[in-house]
């Protein structure tokens, strides 16, 4: 099939023009499904595989993101699940964090290996106490994400002695997010008759700050502030996808703009290669369009297990790059 094969002359990679969309439609399928768009599971294989390792790699994911994005949001929306309210605060605080990231990482952190390490750690604490939560044991003062995934499992198993059909055990056309109060103390929102509230200057601190990792270091923002959301503020993953997928879109629209601008650095252009991370995006554009269609009939404890490993993957990466 050497008649698919195809050179990016920007990045220098020559490979078979199937294999970056089948690659990113797999892995974004199940990441998106707990609001991660899989980018960042993008870069070691273009690093180890494709052999792309400039540092306009990291650009080339945002490119990625632009592309493949988009059609999770719009099915989230579609479905009534797409928490608005949470949605605008993880953009305002992500937006102005892109580009103070760009300028730190600029002026005061040319070496990122130490801000990794951090990184890694926090992330490897993340992933713990999503492990203990798995297993149970973790503190329940938040009891109605519990109640959501014992309510999940009765509906399913009562729709499959009903009508012994397995694709229709998910949740029910009126499981939708409706908004119950705003105010700069507490966002509350009702899903599937249980309500779920966060303190919008935490999270709006939360969005801050990853956005500034996401602007210095091309970090996925969805793959710190979905975890942070299920773990720290006790949402329930059905209703966080579009909202932090929608926060990685935005981070990604500046990143990919600031890649562009760069002048090159260390004698390698920063400029991303849009070809190949539009070839990326079309096959992750139906991957998170799928993952979002199937997320309401996966429990969302299978969605944890997914979203545990991807942290506890990324946690370990990062550390390990310091050593």
């Amino acid at each position: 099939m050497e008649y698919l094969t195809m050179l990016f002359p920007i990045s220098g990679v020559k490979t078979n023009v199937l294999i970056p969309p089948l690659v990113a439609m797999v892995i974004s399928f199940f990441t998106s499904m707990g609001g991660i768009s899989g980018a960042f599971l993008l870069l070691p294989f273009q690093m180890s595989f494709l052999n792309y390792t400039a540092p306009s790699v990291s650009g080339t994911n945002h490119v990625f993101n632009i592309t493949a994005i988009p059609s999770g949001v719009y099915q989230f929306i579609k479905e009534g699940r797409m928490a608005w309210p949470l949605m605008w605060v993880v953009v305002a605080g992500t937006l102005p964090g892109v580009f103070l990231g760009y300028y730190i990482r600029v002026l005061y952190l040319p070496d990122p290996k130490a801000f990794k390490l951090f990184v890694g750690c926090v992330l490897l604490y993340i992933g713990i106490r999503l492990v203990q939560d798995l297993l149970g044991k973790s503190k329940q003062k938040f009891s109605a994400s519990r109640a959501l995934e014992e309510k999940f499992r009765a509906r399913a198993a009562e729709i499959k002695k009903e009508q012994s059909a397995r694709a229709a055990a998910g949740l029910p056309a009126d499981a939708v997010v409706k908004t119950v109060s705003v105010s700069f103390h507490k966002i509350e929102y009702e899903f599937w008759g249980d309500r779920f509230s966060f303190n919008p200057v935490s999270m709006f601190m939360l969005a801050f700050v990853v956005g500034i990792i996401g602007g210095a270091y091309g970090i996925g923002g969805g793959a710190i502030i979905a975890p942070f959301c299920v773990a720290f503020f006790h949402l329930p993953v059905y209703t966080i996808a579009g909202a932090t997928l929608m926060g990685t879109f935005i981070t990604s629209l500046a990143g990919a703009f600031f890649f562009s601008v760069l002048p090159a650095s260390g004698g390698f252009s920063c400029m991303p290669d849009w070809p190949l991370g539009i070839l990326f995006g079309i096959g992750g554009f139906f991957g998170i369009y799928l993952g979002a269609r199937a997320q309401k009939f996966v429990p969302q404890r299978t969605i944890k297990l997914i979203v545990t490993a991807v942290i506890v993957f990324l946690a370990i990466r990062y550390i390990a790059q310091f050593f």
